[in-house]
């Protein structure tokens, strides 16, 4: 079927009963990979907000749905890690992180916390005249002087999307894993060697890649089950 995917091959980020029925809305590609995001369709209806696909593109038609405070209509739309989506009308307000076991989930925050996002910087391009183009995680391209590395994570103010703050990647920051075993784990950096890096989480040192860490520097309260 055009537009949807059979359950069983859906990623496993994602929190699906896949006996339940043989095919699942597929998102339009975007600034996420699949992996690690979901359509507006599924989030939607597993928050409530809507029980058929028809109800979802009613409420996206009718209704404000903003994601990252830009309004979206697009049911197959792709909304990821980090990513804030937000109902004004009901005052609600949610982030796509991780849980325990690296799988994608609806986590809702506060009305102040919806006003920024972390975002990864995973490029950087020096364009001449002080500018410098840094591309990050969530597809998002920003112009800028602020000087980042690749690695380092930008807090970002939505709409907006000026920069904050840059959280660098270094010893003593606090980091969120978004792959491997570890997926959805957080902790502090100890080390930083090559390719590799050393947290510490309840008391144990964890090596993994540098490239799975995204730093949170505390900015964002990350509380996953």
């Amino acid at each position: 079927m055009k537009g949807y995917l059979k359950r069983n091959y859906t990623p496993a980020t994602w929190l699906i009963r896949r006996k339940e029925k043989k095919f699942i809305i597929k998102p339009n590609p975007g600034a996420h990979a699949m992996e690690f995001g979901l359509p507006l369709n599924i989030v939607l209806k597993d928050l409530g907000y809507g029980k058929t696909s028809r109800d979802v593109r009613n409420i996206l038609h009718k209704k404000d749905v903003l994601v990252d405070g830009k309004k979206r209509k697009d049911p197959k739309y792709i909304i990821g890690i980090m990513d804030v989506l937000s109902f004004p009308e009901v005052k609600k307000n949610y982030r796509i992180i991780l849980d325990k076991k690296g799988r994608l989930i609806v986590k809702e925050i506060s009305e102040e916390e919806s006003k920024v996002k972390i975002s990864k910087v995973v490029g950087k391009t020096v364009l001449g005249k002080g500018k410098i183009q840094l591309n990050l995680h969530d597809g998002k391209n920003i112009l800028t002087e602020t000087k980042a590395k690749v690695g380092d994570s930008l807090l970002l103010e939505l709409p907006s999307l000026k920069i904050k703050e840059v959280l660098e990647l270094k010893k003593g920051a606090q980091i969120y894993l978004l792959k491997g075993n570890r997926a959805g784990s957080q902790g502090v950096l100890q080390e930083i060697e090559g390719k590799k890096i050393i947290f510490e989480k309840d008391k144990e040192k964890i090596e993994t890649s540098k490239a799975y860490a995204l730093v949170i520097g505390g900015k964002i309260k990350i509380e996953n089950d």
